[in-house]
């Protein structure tokens, strides 16, 4: 996960005339008569790039404060991360740390929405709020003669949320439509499947934006317990960087924080993703013209020792530098616009992921040459070539993530949060180099099981399935798509009766 995005559980909406038009792009584009073949060119050598400096401190209270001086701009980034997030939602009930962060900034109890509005409007600044599977944020930008004015409003969202039942309602019901929307678009159902598949019943595997049902239960004091339990100073991380010295960051975290008190924070029952497992789900949707593909199994946290080795093995297989199935699916094959894979490593755990959508009547040999792909990997040692490349871009795209305020404080608060050494940010091109095409193999060879992958095909089934036991998948479920539940261990409503295929 990424904090500057907090990634989970991808975009909501999509259109069938946006599918439609990248339809129509790969057949275009795969009858296109033969492309150069030449290798794009070699690198640039890496230039020294220096980390500013910074300080982290804890209150008596327990909020920890990190502090980067970067005086190139008169602009200061303000974030506070609470450690608590979709994983924390009470049992049954998912959507409520999303909802309650929707809400922060929707009315306190000195200020009305509007209000809240008008004063960060009011100087030139930026106030946004958020929440991923691990952690709630909230996140300011200002000049920085406006920075005690911001850190006076940032406390009153997160302190003082008066959740007003009428914002709760219209929250709920943009959230609501949103769902519906996306139910509609076959990438946002194979993500979640996806999920779903990888981490079973674990809060990971369900969408952090909740289900129509459990948002329909959801009460008003489900969201003050949730706030009352987990929105403490003492877990809580304070990001501020800028054009600040440390004495008016600290002295300003001191004023508007330190009275706060610490309280208990209350433990979270631990469940345990199942294990990898060969299964895979057919969505029917057969109005899609294409199938979306994902592909994968449970992966590593992201404190894992072996992170930044298995994240490299990834780029190589479908990531930025490398990207086999890319070069596969795409340039060879002319089977799809696009082919990518990732890792997502959370705070408890994490998932691989291949993902990619292809024609209708090219479903099966797509996923074919993606469970080849995958399987090459541990069984064949990468070349010092294509690990290079990827380690390249990985290294030279290091300096743009830290060119900003409000880029540096996402890499200083990503360590604090996930618990890594802080000063580990300067070295990151060199520890990217340091990893050898030896550690690719071993780290492929010990994580990835090509033998237990948990497959979601979402589109038009009865075009498709027939193809699945000659690319080596003689067994498989199909469920409709108005059939649909995550919260079942089937994953298909108990009323429902399947048409097709299901063994």
């Amino acid at each position: 996960m990424r904090l500057g995005g907090v990634h989970r559980r991808v975009a909501l909406v999509g259109t069938a005339v946006a599918a439609a038009s990248v339809f129509v792009a790969g057949v275009a584009w795969g009858q296109a008569p033969g492309w150069p073949s030449e290798r794009p060119p070699r690198h640039l050598p890496s230039r020294q790039v220096k980390f500013p400096p910074y300080e982290v401190r804890t209150l008596p209270n327990g909020l920890q404060v990190v502090i980067v001086l970067h005086h190139e701009q008169p602009a200061v980034s303000i974030r506070l991360l609470v450690r608590a997030g979709g994983g924390f939602n009470p049992a049954g009930k998912p959507g409520v740390a999303a909802l309650v962060a929707s809400l922060l900034d929707q009315g306190t109890t000195t200020r009305s929405s509007e209000e809240i509005a008008d004063e960060i409007d009011s100087i030139g600044g930026a106030l946004g709020t958020g929440a991923g599977s691990d952690l709630t944020f909230v996140n300011g930008v200002v000049m920085k003669d406006s920075f005690g004015t911001a850190m006076e409003l940032i406390a009153d969202v997160v302190r003082n949320p008066v959740f007003a039942p009428e914002e709760i309602e219209r929250q709920k019901q943009q959230t609501l439509s949103g769902l519906q929307v996306s139910r509609t678009n076959p990438g946002y159902v194979a993500s979640i499947v996806f999920d779903r598949l990888v981490y079973g019943f674990h809060p990971y595997g369900v969408p952090n934006s909740g289900t129509r049902e459990s948002l329909a239960s959801i009460t008003r004091k489900d969201l003050q317990a949730y706030h009352g339990s987990y929105f403490v100073p003492n877990n809580m991380i304070l990001g501020i960087v800028g054009d600040l010295t440390s004495k008016e960051a600290f002295g300003a975290a001191e004023r508007v924080f330190g009275k706060w008190a610490r309280a208990d924070i209350p433990a979270v029952p631990a469940v345990t993703p199942p294990p990898p497992t060969r299964r895979l789900v057919v969505v029917d949707m057969p109005e899609a013209v294409q199938t979306e593909i994902r592909m994968g199994q449970l992966g590593i946290p992201r404190k894992h020792d072996d992170f930044m080795a298995v994240d490299l093995a990834f780029r190589i297989l479908g990531g930025e530098g490398a990207n086999r199935l890319h070069q596969v699916l795409r340039s060879e094959r002319a089977l799809t616009y696009g082919a990518s894979a990732d890792i997502d490593a959370l705070k408890q755990n994490g998932e691989f992921r291949a993902e990619t959508n292809t024609r209708t009547e090219t479903t099966g040999e797509a996923l074919r040459l993606m469970v080849e792909e995958y399987t090459r990997l541990p069984q064949e040692r990468v070349g010092r070539r294509e690990l290079s490349d990827a380690q390249a871009y990985l290294a030279g795209n290091f300096p743009l993530t830290i060119e900003t305020p409000g880029a540096i404080a996402t890499q200083v608060l990503n360590n604090v949060f996930y618990e890594l050494p802080v000063e580990e940010i300067g070295t990151f091109p060199e520890r990217v180099q340091s990893v050898t095409p030896e550690d690719i193999q071993r780290v492929a060879r010990a994580y990835m099981f090509p033998d237990r992958l948990s497959v979601v095909l979402v589109g038009n089934a009865s075009a498709f399935v027939n193809q699945l036991e000659a690319v080596g998948f003689p067994t498989f479920e199909v469920i409709p798509a108005d059939a649909l539940d995550l919260s079942s261990a089937t994953l298909v409503r108990e009323q429902s009766t399947l048409p097709g295929r299901d063994e």
